[in-house]
């Protein structure tokens, strides 16, 4: 049987390469597995193998899910624990190389759904150009103008918009986006988009050969980077701290919903695998009318 480095080496090179999941995913899972394996080490007093992971029972992964209930692991970040656990003990039991169906028998915690955090169409279109007022540097500006733009205007997850090459050039009515699990969908580009995009790229005094969002060392735009630069627009706007670029995506969905776009279409234009992904939304729709509701109405 090999060494359980070698299968933990070659388990993450089936998750970059195969399922083709993001840095941030396989950080993550990464993370997960340690922490589960550095449990199980202490709570068994020996090292662990791929054999000791084949005969671990209920009562091991139990102990597990109490030990992070104990540390005061939230019931949301446990269940992606286990949900990366399962996901190990599946691709073992693909490969041929150990099976434990005991991990499949464990409950995960539950998970209140809870609402997205829409901005009002207002604070997110005087966003996506008050971003331009935090760099210093003129075409950064531009080009931040143009990701928060492309991210509400579109729909898109953060991932997607700086995963976007020059050779999307130049920006359409209808962009392709290459989603999670590396789904295609076509997504509609509204002129202003396309228009702050142009504006960012004649302005950049970068060569771009690859990425069509570049730092100021030339290499592709992180999330962390955007992240810190939306971090300041809160400061200066006055934002919630709810309003991430994950919030912004919210707020495309919650606005066409409010405008009579249906489900279906939102699902599409979001990349959701499922209509119960989408559905979530209705819950933000029901809550604004509560909301207009209960300011105007006579007995409110």
């Amino acid at each position: 049987m090999q060494t359980l480095s070698e299968i933990l080496s070659q388990w993450h090179s089936y998750l970059k390469n195969e399922k083709q999941y993001s840095e941030h995913t396989l950080r993550a899972y990464q993370i997960d597995i340690n922490s589960f394996l550095q449990f199980q080490t202490s709570y068994l007093g020996q090292d662990i193998t791929a054999a000791i992971l084949e005969n671990l029972a209920l009562k091991d992964f139990r102990a597990w899910l109490a030990h992070r209930q104990r540390s005061g692991k939230s019931h949301k970040s446990t269940a992606r624990a286990m949900s990366t656990i399962r996901s190990f003990y599946k691709y073992l039991e693909k490969q041929e190389i150990l099976q434990n169906h005991a991990v499949f028998n464990v409950n995960s915690p539950k998970i209140p759904k809870s609402v997205p955090k829409a901005l009002n169409s207002t604070d997110a279109v005087d966003a996506s150009l008050a971003i331009g007022q935090i760099s210093d540097e003129n075409w950064v500006s531009k080009r931040d103008i143009a990701v928060l733009t492309l991210i509400y205007g579109c729909g898109l997850r953060i991932s997607e918009a700086l995963s976007l090459n020059v050779s999307e050039l130049p920006i359409s009515d209808v962009i392709k986006i290459h989603g999670k699990g590396n789904k295609e969908r076509e997504v509609p580009v509204l002129p202003i988009i396309q228009e702050r995009i142009r504006d960012y790229v004649d302005s950049c005094p970068l060569k771009l050969t690859h990425a069509l969002f570049v730092g100021i060392r030339g290499q592709r735009l992180t999330a962390e980077v955007f992240r810190r630069q939306l971090k300041n627009l809160k400061c200066l706007l006055g934002l919630p701290e709810s309003a991430t670029p994950h919030a912004f995506r919210h707020s495309f969905a919650t606005h066409l919903l409010e405008n009579g776009v249906g489900l279906r279409e939102i699902q599409e234009l979001l990349g959701h695998s499922s209509i119960s992904s989408t559905q979530i939304y209705t819950k933000v729709d029901a809550k604004n009318l509560m909301d207009v509701y209960e300011k105007s109405h006579p007995k409110g």
